[in-house]
């Protein structure tokens, strides 16, 4: 059973949501750094950014690498590896940067909040009314 975790950046907090498989359909295929719909995640209205996730054992998905696929990659840091000593590099496995069946939980963040655009748009042309008095 996917599992979606959603951080809100502006209050700093983060939800989980569990979906079905069957609702899994419309994020397979999806590229980490993609906006989808919140609808998915039962988020009328609000607009998500797919950040990264893991596959069922823990391998994380990495923006770098293309597909869905595991892969061996020489890593000197970033996702997937942190190296003790300066210089150090690793061959590590990491997944690809396409969510796939095998993909257990994915991070998304808020990136639009229902309301707030137009909000800026009123606040703006308020700032624009008062330049020109």
């Amino acid at each position: 059973m996917p599992v979606l975790i959603i951080s809100d950046p502006e209050t700093g907090t983060s939800q989980k949501v569990e979906l079905e498989d069957n609702r899994m359909g419309p994020l397979v295929g999806r590229r980490i750094g993609e906006v989808i719909d919140g609808t998915v995640a039962d988020l009328a209205g609000h607009q998500i950014q797919l950040t990264g996730g893991t596959d069922k054992d823990g391998i994380p998905m990495r923006p770098d690498v293309h597909g869905s696929a595991k892969s061996r990659i020489i890593l000197s840091g970033g996702v997937g590896y942190k190296p003790k000593r300066k210089g150090e590099r690793r061959r590590v496995v990491v997944r690809g940067n396409m969510v796939s069946v095998e993909t257990t939980f994915l991070n998304f963040k808020i990136v639009e909040k229902p309301g707030k655009k137009k909000e800026t748009k009123k606040k703006e042309e308020k700032s624009d009314e008062s330049d020109e008095e």
